[in-house]
């Protein structure tokens, strides 16, 4: 049984195709790596800094006094009902001092599920069709007899899903 591919019965080209793929494949998986690694990195190391300049006296300050605005604009007198702020703390410092784990989580989680999704189509889409046996192109492969016996059921209206 012979494979029939896009280069050819003997097969010339595919050894450069091949390398070529898996080349394409390992930057591909090169990228999600980095994609999925970096960000979490970054975050840790700027953390400490965000959380030294949120320690500041006048960072505190204007949080109350943004809470205490809140807590007078919420009256019937107030322009607009607002909910007030229930956190003491800034939320960013709550954020970076207590969550800052979940949020590394779920950005490996989802950015790593949906990465490897994104990938999985990306390769799909971007690799060639396995070619298939000279048995098996009835099945989905172009088969000119098929093709005929398509036409001569399409002029005697075997196809048409009307009355016959």
């Amino acid at each position: 049984m012979e494979n029939f591919s896009p280069a050819g019965p003997s097969g010339a080209g595919r050894p450069a195709a091949g390398r070529l793929a898996r080349l394409g494949l390992g930057l591909l998986l090169a990228a999600w790596l980095v994609i999925l690694v970096l960000p979490p990195i970054l975050l840790l190391r700027v953390r400490e800094g965000w959380l030294r300049d949120l320690e500041k006296p006048g960072q505190q300050e204007n949080w109350d006094t943004f809470r205490r605005d809140m807590a007078q604009q919420s009256g019937p007198a107030g322009p607009v009902q607002r909910k007030i702020p229930k956190s003491a703390e800034p939320p960013l410092r709550v954020w970076l001092r207590d969550y800052v784990g979940l949020a590394i989580s779920a950005w490996l989680l989802f950015g790593g599920v949906l990465g490897l999704f994104t990938g999985i189509l990306l390769v799909g889409t971007v690799r060639p069709a396995r070619s298939l046996p000279q048995n098996q192109l009835g099945r989905g492969g172009h088969n000119e007899e098929q093709d005929q016996r398509d036409a001569q059921n399409a002029q005697q209206g075997k196809h048409s899903g009307g009355p016959s």
